[in-house]
């Protein structure tokens, strides 16, 4: 049995660093069949389709970043403006690599997983940074005048926006040049500059040494 979850475990790492280096729409069971080294017959085997693949690789992604988001948020030793920023590294970290062009595939191509990661994406950043918010403020470290769930959803609109295409052709050429960044750099930048505005002056310190 633990050999089988190893060789899934293998699979999907295949697969998801083939669906970010090409694309859902550009990525074929051959491709991975021949990136590990198998046969088709055998990669159908343990999932009997592309979709299946991607569905789960999600699923491997939600899971570690829940996991890790929730070490972080639960650990009684760490500041809070350590847990804030150590949060948001995490989620750059997993969520960078999905280019904007891979999300419009999903968009396109697999509309059901499209949905269930933007989903995600909303519901973690409510129920996870709502949360951190609220220690926050109850710390004195966050503005008690801020409306969490204001925050929350700018947190929540920031994310999603920065990975939608269609959120970037609506503004002129010359402001597309100017996000010529890594995607890692464009997320720090984001959430820093929401948060950074709801801390208190002492925090904020702390939040910059973090």
């Amino acid at each position: 049995m633990s050999k089988k979850l190893g060789l899934e475990g293998k699979i999907l790492d295949a697969a998801y660093r083939l669906f970010l280096q090409k694309g859902y729409r550009h990525t074929t069971m051959d491709d991975i069949a021949q990136d590990l080294g198998m046969s088709k017959k055998t990669l159908y085997k343990y999932f009997p389709g592309k979709l299946e693949l991607l569905a789960a690789s999600f699923e491997v992604l939600k899971t570690k970043m829940t996991a890790k988001v929730e070490a972080i948020l639960d650990n009684r030793y760490i500041s809070f403006p350590l847990k804030l920023k150590s949060s948001l590294t995490v989620i750059a970290t997993h969520l960078a690599p999905i280019n904007p062009e891979l999300f419009e595939d999903l968009r396109e191509y697999a509309p059901e997983i499209w949905e269930a990661m933007t989903t995600y994406i909303n519901e973690s950043a409510y129920l996870r940074f709502a949360k951190l918010i609220e220690q926050g403020i109850a710390q004195g470290l966050v503005n008690p005048r801020i409306n969490v769930s204001l925050i929350v959803m700018l947190y929540a609109a920031a994310v999603q926006s920065l990975l939608d295409p269609k959120f970037y052709s609506q503004f002129p050429e010359s402001l597309h040049k100017g996000m010529k960044m890594p995607p890692s750099d464009i997320y720090d930048q984001a959430i820093s500059i929401i948060y950074s505005g709801i801390l208190t002056e002492e925090a904020r310190k702390e939040f910059q040494n973090a």
